[in-house]
């Protein structure tokens, strides 16, 4: 998917492991636009899955009201490096980063996304369809 083709919605995340193994579908939401990406998480108690925030290479957590893992993507969607955040914190720039994915802590751990794993983002289209 190139950039012109991300559009603020819903989709679905999927995590790739090193054997080829594929997880379980996780719903997501896509911030592609500046106000969209501007606002992520803050002033939220909680998400539901995930959330792709694109382009973008780092995050903070000013004004967030929960801790939130973070995992950096580049470009062929490889996860550089994942990270735990808590509140009022300013996260390093990732200059290989094209896209973040944000979640409440923990939920990456158990989604088996770690450095190196690869995703796969499957955006809805009009009318519900993928």
């Amino acid at each position: 998917m190139t950039m012109a083709q991300w559009r603020n919605g819903e989709g679905t995340l999927t995590v790739t492991d090193a054997q080829g193994g594929r997880g379980a579908g996780i719903p997501l939401r896509i911030a592609a636009t500046y106000r969209a990406r501007s606002r992520g998480l803050l002033k939220q108690d909680g998400i539901d899955g995930a959330l792709l925030i694109t382009p973008c290479g780092s995050v903070h957590t000013f004004g967030m009201r929960f801790t939130i893992d973070v995992a950096y993507v580049d470009r062929k969607f490889n996860v550089i490096a994942v990270r735990t955040m808590k509140p009022g914190r300013l996260g390093l720039p990732r200059l290989r980063a094209r896209h973040v994915i944000e979640s409440e802590a923990g939920a990456m751990e158990a989604w088996g996304l770690r450095p190196g794993t690869r995703v796969e983002f499957a955006p809805e289209e009009a009318g519900g369809r993928r």
